[in-house]
């Protein structure tokens, strides 16, 4: 499968995400640029998820129906075309970092989907349910992984 490019201007792969992006900052989602989109992409998806938190995996942001044409994200914008949907705090949008005070630093995957066709999904997916909705009609993806800890 092609491979998206995933970057951002904040952080690099596997460092840590500054204070202004985690919730008990700014809660500014972090800017994102990316390339190699497969021309046949019909949409592209955002998510940001929390695979160590302490009650399953915490969806941060969810993002469907991005323009394939985009090559990135400004901080705290939402991509061009996309719709944000409800994450794990309950809010729609960016919900940044929060892990436990005191956990290990956590990981924060952004994961970038092209797909063939249009995502569907509820107001307030589960990072699983987003899996399960992109696996089928994933043409190419990216990710970048950021950490932090309180």
């Amino acid at each position: 499968m092609a491979g998206i490019e995933l970057s951002s201007s904040a952080f690099n792969d596997h460092t840590f995400v500054a204070r202004r992006y985690a919730y008990e900052g700014d809660n500014v989602s972090p800017p994102l640029t990316w390339s190699g989109v497969p021309d046949e992409a019909a949409e592209l998806v955002l998510l940001c998820e929390d695979p160590d938190a302490p009650s399953g995996t915490f969806a941060h942001w969810i993002v469907v129906g991005i323009d394939p044409r985009g090559d990135g994200v400004a901080a705290g914008q939402c991509p061009t075309g996309g719709t944000e949907l409800v994450n794990g705090y309950g809010e729609r949008g960016w919900g940044g970092p929060q892990p436990p005070p005191g956990d290990e630093a956590h990981r924060y995957f952004f994961r970038l989907y092209a797909l063939r066709e249009p995502c569907v999904l509820p107001d307030a997916p589960t990072a699983d349910q987003v899996h399960q909705a992109v696996d089928e009609q994933q043409l190419a993806s990216g990710t970048l992984v950021g950490l932090y800890q309180r």
